[in-house]
């Protein structure tokens, strides 16, 4: 099989992921911050480091900032719902997903918020950032956004959001789904308030991780309320991150993936794996990019890509495409609509979807030219055929 659907589950995992959790899970698998004996002392070490790798990644000063949840929706959940009052206006994309745009259509329609959809300049997906100036309110209380569309791989201008954010004096809240452990993050020179992120797709870790990261000034209101370890004695919620976003025992035997993931990136270096992608998608976009039958939405010139080409066959539905790539060629891929309806609807594919690959850093160049042949060959064979 060759995977490509990496924006989805990153796979394979470094081998240190496998190994660790192994580990974890045969020696010292017990509640961390739960008691004092020394397995728990193990596993809440395990925890300890994983915050403070995955706060040099993003450049926080304070680990602790940092709240472990069960993947980036959970922790966009936490950020909407915890910080947005009656009242307040709120700025997004058309080309964010569900997770930020089911929560934001929930608290519309209680009567909660108001929110504004900035729209692509083009079938890629690009945003201008000057965009969310000229749609701030008085009332404006948080810019959310995402780091790279999840349908077409474009990487938006978060650096630019963030500044604005800062000189607007309105919270930026970063969905990082797509280019966490590619693109670069600093929490601190981009201005980002809160940052959210999945720990299974590019941080390598498993699934069932992920977490937000709070900065000291926002106040956060926990949706869960329940066991922390901390304050047992009181039936209040605890006030102080992570605490208060952490009820719970915690996938840890994830966590301890998690971390391994987190430190492979860190030793790699996320410009080496840019990289690796970059060229990755190079030569699948120019493979396939002179076939007339095939109309791309990703792009390789002139803007940023976290590692998607998305396309169409002319006549086929993605779906078809991506069955006939996984029963006759064995190539995983996605289809559909990819959690992000009003992208499609932005980039005019909301009847038919996209065929969206997506490369790992484990992914190779034969794997890559397989790829381009098999989809080539594919627009060549009348309908019926396979």
């Amino acid at each position: 099989m060759v995977y490509l659907d990496n924006a989805a589950t990153s796979f394979p995992k470094p081998e240190e992921v496998y190994v660790r959790m192994d580990t974890f899970m045969r020696k010292s698998c017990a509640n961390p911050g739960r008691s004092s004996h020394e397995m728990a002392r193990e596993s809440a070490d395990v925890v300890t480091k994983a915050r403070e790798s995955i706060a040099k990644l993003f450049n926080v000063d304070n680990p602790l900032r940092i709240g472990f949840t069960l993947n980036a929706t959970m922790a966009l959940n936490i950020a909407i719902h915890g910080t947005l009052k009656k009242g307040d206006h709120v700025i997004t994309t058309a080309m964010d997903h569900n997770s930020v745009l089911r929560p934001l259509h929930e608290l519309k329609k209680r009567g909660i918020i108001d929110y504004t959809v900035i729209l692509p300049k083009n079938r890629f997906g690009a945003i201008d950032a000057s965009s969310f100036s000229k749609a701030v309110r008085t009332n404006t209380r948080m810019i959310v956004t995402t780091l790279s569309s999840n349908v077409t791989g474009i990487v938006l201008p978060y650096a630019e959001i963030g500044e604005i954010a800062r000189k607007k004096g309105v919270l930026y809240l970063l969905d990082a789904a797509q280019g966490a452990g590619v693109l670069p993050i600093d929490v601190k020179g981009m201005n980002i308030s809160m940052l959210a992120f999945p720990g299974h797709k590019g941080l390598m870790g498993p699934q069932g991780t992920g977490g937000l990261y709070v900065r000291e000034d926002v106040t956060l209101n926990p949706i869960i309320q329940g066991g922390t370890g901390s304050r047992s004695i009181e039936t209040m919620q605890p006030d102080f991150m992570p605490d208060m976003i952490e009820s719970g025992t915690l996938n840890t035997p994830g966590i301890a993936g998690l971390c391994a993931g987190v430190d492979f990136i860190r030793k790699t270096g996320t410009d080496a794996i840019c990289m690796k992608k970059k060229n990755l998608i190079e030569r699948l976009y120019e493979g396939i990019a002179a076939n007339r039958r095939i109309r791309l939405y990703s792009t390789i010139e002139g803007y940023e890509n976290s590692g998607i080409i998305a396309f169409l066959i002319e006549g086929m539905d993605s779906s078809e495409v991506s069955n006939i790539l996984d029963s006759k060629y064995h190539i995983a891929t996605r289809p559909g609509f990819h959690c992000a309806p009003l992208a499609h609807k932005a980039i005019g594919t909301y009847k038919t979807g996209l065929v969206r690959l997506s490369p790992g850093y484990f992914t190779t160049p034969d794997e890559i030219q397989y790829t381009v042949d098999s989809i080539n060959e594919l627009t060549t064979v009348p309908r019926g055929r396979f």
